[in-house]
């Protein structure tokens, strides 16, 4: 048996375990195979001892089985586990990158709708089961009452969930108003509205690509920064996803040179941080920051001059 068909038997047993709902359709589309793959899986694990039963058209794996203990036991959490997890998990800093691989790992080997409840902020819990829920039934939703931080409005976005960033912030939907890919954060959701209507867009679905600024677009803009320490040291406390495209090129230098979506969330960093940054062949970068300097010399002199005007 070849990895792909080793990594998919040991998904099967997993699901099989961890949950008592699933149709051999729903684990076929969970493993981009089809019913008839899934059944030979299912029979190659009744040669090798398990006892696999199929009730009221669910298939899961009876306690009966070898080695079904270790297994539950290996991928289950009781109420309290789960409780000094998400206590644990949650305690640690939203942009540590420890807690952003922890969180992915344990939805790569976990189901989401346990999950939901476990490590997703409790805030953000019920919109997470919904996007869930829609993603795994393939339905559109209503993003009621999104806060967008560029339009600096509030509307219902209907959109196509599809999925997750790595730390479980933001999801990735196809948009109807503007028929593309986009990246919503969970934290400016009101609420989520289940709709009936299935995907008519799957096969435009794609993750765009994020920066370590958290920026995304479908472009990419290779940019070079030569960082003194008080720099280095911010960046990778605001940005550890930053922390693997740094070089350290003295005791006191680091050389960062990445791929940004724009030069907007790199700018923002870069301008708070200018006496301690060089930038290094990156002509257009410089051009974008010298204009952004120069608006905000003109909004400080529009903002001081009624003071320097007016009468004393």
């Amino acid at each position: 048996m070849d990895q792909p068909k080793i990594e998919r038997m040991l998904r099967l047993i997993k699901m099989l375990t961890a949950n008592n709902s699933l149709t051999i359709e729903e684990i076929a589309d969970r493993l981009s195979i089809s019913p008839r793959s899934v059944y030979r899986y299912v029979d190659t694990l009744r040669e090798a001892g398990f006892v696999v039963k199929k009730m009221n058209g669910y298939i899961k794996l009876d306690k009966s089985s070898p080695y079904f203990k270790d297994i539950s036991e290996l991928i289950h959490f009781t109420k309290e586990e789960a409780f000094i997890l998400k206590s644990a998990i949650e305690s640690i800093d939203d942009n540590n990158l420890l807690k952003q691989n922890l969180k992915k790992k344990l939805y790569t080997v976990y189901d989401y709708k346990i999950l939901a409840e476990t490590i997703v902020n409790s805030k953000n819990s019920l919109t997470v089961k919904r996007l869930v829920q829609a993603m795994e039934d393939k339905l559109c939703v209503i993003l009621k009452n999104y806060f967008s931080s560029h339009g600096n409005d509030i509307r219902d976005r209907k959109v196509e969930p599809f999925a997750f960033t790595t730390n479980y912030e933001q999801v990735w939907c196809y948009c109807f108003e503007e028929n593309e890919n986009k990246l919503f954060r969970l934290s400016r959701i009101g609420s989520v509205k289940l709709l009936t209507e299935s995907w008519e867009n799957e096969s435009a679905h794609k993750a765009g690509f994020m920066d370590v600024f958290r920026m995304h677009s479908n472009k990419k803009i290779r940019i070079r920064l030569r960082l003194g320490i008080r720099s280095a040291n911010l960046l990778t406390e605001e940005f550890p996803l930053a922390s693997k495209e740094l070089q350290k090129l003295s005791d006191n230098k680091w050389l960062l040179d990445t791929e940004v979506c724009s030069f907007d969330g790199v700018g923002r960093f870069v301008i708070g941080l200018i006496e301690d940054i060089e930038i290094i062949d990156s002509p257009d970068f410089q051009a974008y920051l010298f204009s952004k300097i120069e608006n905000i010399k003109e909004i400080i002199h529009e903002s001081i001059q009624p003071m320097l005007t007016y009468p004393i």
